[in-house]
């Protein structure tokens, strides 16, 4: 009876959250998207610092900066919460950042790298961080042909996990999940030569420790098991957010990968070296980073 009693009530606040984020999202679907973009940002700075998992970040934050003050620290967090709102608020409205139409939202450095790729029909690996609106890079993508499906964590709610699942409907590629049904439908897409976007700045208990913004962290290693396994190359695609719903997306060369036949060492090897490029990202705008994760756990 009392397992029967907890899960009722973790269906009734999952409903209860479900029905204030389509709420949100109704409304942000409404507006115009740079005001739905101000009223995400508006929202996140109001009301973000005061959740507990804030906590989360002020202690990566103090840890990875332990120079800043606290009055530092609480302006990254801030910042931070701005971004997160931002891009919830322009979720609804992903159709509106096509990197190739005038007067585009995203500006695109480097496609040229996508271009090789479409012309000799190779299927790569792409990844990022959760950093600015990380939905950007996989439009990007889809403008110039290459279909990209994408590995997601699926949120705790279910019901929160269709709702952005619904605003993710614009990339077209397919979703999967981490775990063992999302890796069998991977697997199946790389061998008939898909492409694959991945965030792999989350932390994996059972991953592998490599550095990370100067200390060792936990760090899912199958960007760089699939890139040896299937040959593909890995392509960094970063996204900065420049000025409220405007941003730049830099693709840059494929990792020189070196496979020595050592696969655990070739591994760290190439793990490091996505990590090094991640750290360097969120340094250079730290106000950017998802830092509510518990990336670094005592």
């Amino acid at each position: 009876v009392k397992v029967e009693i907890k899960y009722m009530f973790r269906a009734a606040g999952h409903a209860g959250e479900a029905a204030a984020a389509w709420f949100l999202y109704v409304c942000f679907s409404i507006l115009p998207v740079d005001a739905a973009s101000a009223l995400g940002g508006w929202i996140g700075r109001t009301f973000g610092s005061r959740l507990s998992v804030s906590n989360n970040a002020r202690r990566n934050l103090k840890s990875t900066y332990p120079d800043w003050s606290d009055h530092q620290v609480e302006t990254i967090v801030n910042s931070m919460w701005d971004n997160l709102g931002r891009t919830a608020g322009e979720h609804p409205h992903l159709s509106q950042f096509n990197p190739y139409q005038k007067n585009s939202r995203v500006e695109v450095v480097g496609f040229e790298f996508c271009e090789k790729f479409l012309r000799a029909n190779t299927p790569c690996l792409f990844f990022s961080g959760h950093i600015a609106n990380w939905e950007i890079s996989p439009l990007a993508a889809k403008g110039l042909g290459l279909t990209m499906h994408l590995v997601y964590r699926r949120a705790n709610n279910p019901f929160f996990d269709k709702l952005v699942q619904k605003g993710r409907n614009v990339l077209e590629g397919d979703f999967y999940p981490k775990g063992s049904d999302g890796a069998k439908g991977l697997l199946r897409s790389l061998k008939k030569g898909a492409n694959i976007a991945m965030l792999v700045d989350q932390k994996m208990n059972d991953g592998i420790s490599v550095p990370f913004l100067g200390r060792n962290a936990m760090t899912a290693p199958a960007l760089a098991e699939l890139a040896l396994r299937y040959k593909c190359p890995i392509v960094p695609a970063r996204v900065e957010r420049l000025q409220g719903a405007h941003f730049r997306l830099t693709l840059l060369p494929p990792l020189q990968i070196q496979n020595s036949g050592n696969k655990e060492a070739d591994i760290l090897e190439i793990m490091t070296e996505v990590n090094v490029l991640l750290g360097d990202w969120i340094s250079e705008k730290p106000e950017q980073w998802l830092w509510v994760h518990n990336r670094w756990p005592d």
